[in-house]
């Protein structure tokens, strides 16, 4: 490991490259952990939405219960490697 700072990306803003020099060892590696879980979601939305063409209606049950709104639409959420449903509007 060198004793130089390391050269940031090019394309990093110059804010957000002031803002990680500034903070604590403990931060960066913070920061590190949610950058990586950061780029996984939106690479995951990306394949979602390459899976799925826009435009594409998702066909409705007909068995949904009486007080779920006509709009509604099913989210999924994965937590702890537990998938969660819920109805959103």
């Amino acid at each position: 490991m060198s004793y130089e700072l390391p050269t940031p990306p090019t394309d990093l803003p110059t804010a957000v490259v002031n803002a990680l020099n500034e903070s604590s060892p403990s931060s960066l590696r913070d920061v590190a952990r949610y950058a990586e879980a950061l780029a996984e979601h939106k690479e995951r939305e990306a394949r979602l939405e390459e899976a799925s063409p826009e435009g594409e209606l998702e066909k409705r049950p007909d068995n949904l219960p009486d007080d779920v709104p006509t709009k509604a639409t099913t989210t999924v959420k994965e937590i702890n490697d537990n998938r969660y449903y819920y109805w959103q509007w």
